[in-house]
């Protein structure tokens, strides 16, 4: 990343020469500091907490002056805002913004490294009455920095949610709304054009999926290898639906005449906990989010900490691996600010609502789940969470058949991708590389730079679905030998080991409460305690080996893995949850 240093004049009261660097490129992955709590920490010690933590771009909602002096002499960049409340008042007086700009940005020049500023934060839907004056605002504002000297390190933007782009569908029928399109957006867009700046808007994949997560596949939310998406009218096939929404965005800019703007994200992330209240203000979805995908109805919440850690993993390190094209701008950069860094007890309507469960980490500065803002595609640092290497779909088949290829003879165990072999099917070019390019990342101990085959793989925190693993078994029962067989065979597996806690009543596998499910759970548990030795899944004719992972209603029967991580908590007085 290219750095640029210019010697500017800060005119004011006095006449200030200030030394000001810019990046000339982007991606670069920040995060939203919002403060709408009651018991977040003090701001020193949040900047301590992202300087433990490698974050080194933060946007704020206001230009809070213990805020601003706290991230003075630190080098972490800062997006700040406008707020709405003093968007009306910027629009109508030059002279407002001028002061505005004086005393809330360039008092806290050089020290405070202000890169941006935000005028106002989805405005047409959390204050529609100011939409007309949006634009003057900006306008105001911009030429303020400027009479300041500060227009080139300084660039004007207004986030604006997805609400904003209608017909998004395929991605490439994405437009702006008849009420904003050219009375708002496009003037907007000729401003940041301009004036060398950028759109940005606010992504939340997760809203769509959590809105129907059996119409949308889980995978397809979080960014994981999936089936993929066709846009009917450009052929082009969308592996995220991150990526479908940025399309979308770029078609609206597109049909305006803009197709070379960039547009970054203000916002995006995902929840880890609660559940939506009513009359709760949850972000906006676009009606065709809810009939793509391929999703089965059996995957966990939509607000849970497995995904929030898959989906923000996945952003932050496609982002900083530099994969940041779509497949309509293949050549498109990002800079992405996460939402939140805390959770904010003041969102939403109690502290299960999901608008309080948005952070990174906990009000008491402890992580909400591991994640890891070094980039170069390395996982969570110890305790380190599990993770896979998988297949870059957007790379194109002779790229992945290349990198196969390399991995096949560079130590990875491909023989059960071979045809016939266990982990063959599917027979696809992307399957097999995921299968040959993660047994390498595993193999080497997922060490940095094992899962990038010059950009055919990326890491990703959440298993893959239909993860093939050809050392995996369980033990089911048999439902031929009848119940009374079952029930002795099961009554002797819970008495011998077998953990049975989850199929009593109201734990989560009992239901469906039927014998044949109950015993495939009792045997299974035995099976995997007794690390799958021979003879342990038989109980006289009642069981057998299976190698497909079986699934009784919502309950998936656990592996090895599972079973083992399970036993190791157990024995170091941890919880066995």
């Amino acid at each position: 990343m290219a750095l640029t240093c210019r010697l500017v004049l800060l005119l004011g009261a006095a006449t200030l020469p200030l030394l000001l660097c810019l990046t000339a490129e982007a991606r670069e992955v920040g995060v939203n500091y919002g403060r709408v709590a009651n018991d977040l920490p003090d701001p020193a010690a949040v900047v301590q907490l992202l300087r433990e933590n490698g974050i080194t771009m933060v946007r704020i909602y206001d230009t809070n002056d213990a805020v601003l002096r706290s991230f003075a002499n630190t080098g972490i960049k800062l997006m700040v805002m406008l707020p709405n409340e003093n968007l009306a008042d910027a629009a109508r007086s030059p002279s407002y913004a001028a002061d505005w700009a004086r005393r809330s940005v360039a008092a806290y020049l050089p020290a405070t490294r202000i890169h941006a500023v935000s005028v106002g934060n989805e405005v047409f839907d959390s204050r529609p009455d100011l939409t007309p004056l949006l634009v003057p605002a900006m306008t105001n504002v911009q030429a303020a920095l400027a009479q300041l000297g500060l227009a080139d390190a300084i660039k004007v933007s207004t986030p604006l949610s997805f609400a904003a782009v209608t017909d998004s569908f395929p991605p490439s029928r994405g437009r702006f709304r008849d009420d904003i399109a050219q009375p708002v957006m496009r003037p907007m867009l000729e401003f940041l054009k301009r004036t060398g700046s950028y759109l940005t808007i606010n992504l939340y994949p997760y809203f769509a999926y959590a809105a129907q997560p059996d119409k949308i596949s889980r995978d397809y939310f979080l960014g994981n290898p999936n089936p993929g998406v066709l846009d009917q009218d450009t052929g082009l096939m969308y592996y995220s639906l991150l990526d479908a929404q940025r399309d979308a965005t770029f078609a609206a800019m597109d049909k305006l005449g803009f197709t070379s703007l960039q547009a970054f994200q203000g916002e995006t992330g995902s929840a880890s906990a609660g559940r939506p209240k009513p009359g709760s203000p949850h972000k906006p979805h676009a009606p065709w989010e809810l009939a793509v995908g391929d999703g089965d109805g059996v995957d966990p919440p939509a607000a849970s900490k497995a995904n929030a850690q898959a989906y923000n993993n996945n952003v932050i390190n496609r982002v900083l691996s530099g994969r940041t094209g779509t497949p309509l701008r293949p050549d498109a950069d990002m800079d992405v600010y996460i939402f939140a860094l805390f959770n904010e007890n003041g969102k939403g309507s109690g502290p299960d609502d999901i608008e309080a469960n948005f952070g990174l980490f906990y009000p008491n500065m402890q992580k909400v789940y591991e994640f890891d803002f070094s980039g170069g595609g390395s996982p969570p640092p110890a305790p380190a969470a599990e993770s896979w290497c998988v297949a870059n779909a957007s790379v194109g088949d002779s790229w992945l058949q290349a990198a196969l290829e390399y991995a096949c003879g560079h130590g990875a165990d491909c023989g059960a991708i071979q045809p016939g072999a266990v982990c063959f099917e599917p027979d696809t070019r992307l399957a097999h590389a995921s299968y040959a390019f993660n047994s390498y990342y595993q193999r080497n101990g997922r060490a940095n730079g094992t899962c990038d085959f010059n950009g055919a793989a990326y890491i990703v925190y959440q298993e893959p679905a239909g993860t093939c693993d050809p050392n995996a078994s369980w033990c089911v029962a048999n439902a031929a030998v009848g119940d009374k067989r079952l029930l002795d065979g099961l009554s002797y597996a819970c008495a011998n080991g077998a953990d049975c806690s989850a199929i009593q009543p109201g734990a989560p596998c009992f239901e469906p409460n039927t014998m044949v499910a109950h015993a495939s759970y009792a045997f299974n548990s035995y099976y995997q305690r007794n690390h799958r030795a021979s003879g342990t899944c038989d109980f006289a004719g009642a069981a057998s080996v299976v190698y497909q992972a079986p699934k009784y209603g919502n309950c998936v029967l656990p592996s090895k893995t599972s079973i083992e991580e399970t036993i190791a908590k157990s024995e170091e007085g941890e919880p066995a949850i």
